[in-house]
């Protein structure tokens, strides 16, 4: 599989968001993907964008594009050394929360995205991809 680096954002503060959001949406245009394909994809971006400022203390995003031959792919990667997820399943459990959202982040991103990855530990940060793939 062919993988290409995009961009890397730093996610320090609500801004960063927003640009990552639009950033993300303008690759997935180019890519040919669908709104459909578009929102959902952006709005996974943004839940797991918030849960790193908000949980992680902030972090980065890197955005890859990805190409095995018969598809092509969007992998979104946010990274934080923040306090880690004690119970992932819990975590990822609709409307478990622990900042007074709604609990839809994780589980959300997860439902949104084609794959879902998650690395964390207590004390040790969280990383979290995601991937929506495209047929072409």
């Amino acid at each position: 599989m062919d993988e290409q680096q995009l961009l890397t954002q730093t996610l320090q503060t609500d801004e960063d968001v927003v640009r990552l959001r639009k950033l993300v949406r303008d690759h997935l245009v180019r890519l040919g993907f669908s709104l459909v394909e578009q929102t959902k994809m952006v709005t996974a971006a943004s839940e797991l964008a918030r849960n790193t400022l908000r949980y992680g203390g902030g972090g980065v995003a890197r955005v890859d594009e990805l190409n095995n031959g018969t598809r092509r792919g969007l992998r979104l990667v946010f990274a934080d050394q923040g306090p880690g997820i004690a119970d992932i399943g819990l975590a990822l459990t609709d409307g478990y929360t622990t900042g007074g959202g709604l609990g839809l982040g994780l589980s959300g991103a997860k439902r949104l995205a084609d794959e879902f990855e998650i690395d964390t530990a207590p004390g040790a940060g969280t990383q979290v991809s995601i991937i929506k793939w495209k047929l072409f």
